[in-house]
């Protein structure tokens, strides 16, 4: 079985991959699969790729049998995954607030290819790659993490080093030839616990929403006090994962940090709205007060612009507040 080398990157992660692909040999004998997060914006991520890297550099067409020697880059909004020794596309649920994320092709790679899969974590935020990493391991495959003071963003890394028994971590200028000289080496028997298995298999179900999904999740995780920041859904907290770790029935994923920052971000979004909402409002409310005045009717323009008033200054509090909510996750 030839290896296979999936690589997940965030912030900074274009210089990354320029240099690392750039650097690999033309004759590599495992095929390359790599998620930059990217979201919805349109990739020419392939173009700038290839332009260094001696082998074949695209996104994937559905159900694209792996090959060695060949690079597929998750095209946008769309996650990638492995199942059967193909690439499969998707726009399953969003990962840690992104799609395509990292932890589905690590996981699902894990999974299908167990002790032939290599996973790279690279430069970028939060922990996006950590659980699909410790699931590539627990399948018996090899870990490899860019030295956190090598990168630009070391957030991700640093979150691999700390919860994954990490087999090499190294800069990026020794990052090619080590995967290289992984690639060459001959697969080792999995050596996998089986209840990590079991595990690994539930949250894949629960992400593609196969089977009894509250089974699924009833088997892996209890219920939290938390809603599920995309669907609204109740998270179910996973036993024993570390980073902490939840999901929803619809399959959405986070870790306590990419939760949190998710909540930041709907929380702003519903704030600004607030803000927009009493704005709107004092408007009205200034229009009514003019048409009151010019009917005569100073009494009722007056409460008018009473209550108008009021609104401003809760306009100013709340404007006040959105605009220093500080975020405290890097």
């Amino acid at each position: 079985m030839n290896r296979l080398i999936v690589i997940g990157a965030s912030s900074g992660g274009i210089r990354a991959l320029l240099r690392l692909t750039g650097e690999l040999p033309e004759a590599l004998p495992a095929a390359v699969l790599i998620v930059q997060h990217i979201g919805a914006h349109r990739s020419t991520l392939p173009n700038i790729l290839g332009q260094r890297c001696r082998l074949p550099v695209a996104h994937p067409f559905d159900g694209e049998p792996l090959q060695p020697g060949v690079v597929r880059i998750a095209p946008p909004d769309e996650h990638m995954s492995v199942e059967g020794g193909r690439i499969r596309l998707g726009r399953g649920p969003k990962e840690h607030h992104t799609r395509p994320a990292i932890d589905p092709l690590f996981r699902s790679a894990a999974i299908d290819r167990g002790p032939s899969v290599v996973g790279v974590v690279l430069t970028g935020m939060l922990d996006d790659g950590t659980p699909g990493l410790a699931a590539i391991k627990a399948r018996g495959g090899t870990a490899v993490v860019q030295e956190p003071g090598d990168a630009e963003f070391p957030s991700m890394p640093e979150s691999a080093l700390r919860y994954v028994d990490v087999d090499h971590r190294v800069s990026l200028a020794g990052m090619a030839p080590l995967l290289a000289s992984l690639a060459a080496e001959p697969v080792a028997p999995a050596m996998a616990a089986r209840s990590k298995e079991g595990a690994l298999d539930h949250e894949q179900a629960v992400a593609g929403g196969r089977g009894e999904v509250i089974a699924h999740l009833s088997a892996i995780a209890e219920p939290s006090m938390f809603a599920c920041p995309e669907c609204h859904g109740g998270l179910w907290k996973l036993f024993d994962a570390r980073p902490e770790r939840y999901r929803c029935h619809t399959g959405h994923a986070y870790t306590l940090r990419t939760l949190q920052r998710a909540m930041a971000e709907t929380s702003d979004e519903a704030s600004w709205n607030a803000v927009r909402a009493l704005q709107e409002r004092v408007l009205v409310l200034r229009r009514m007060e003019a048409v009151e005045r010019d009917n005569g009717n100073f009494g009722v323009a007056a409460r008018i612009a009473e209550v108008r008033e009021q609104l401003e200054r809760q306009v100013d509090v709340l404007r006040g507040a959105v605009e220093e909510a500080p975020d405290p996750v890097e």
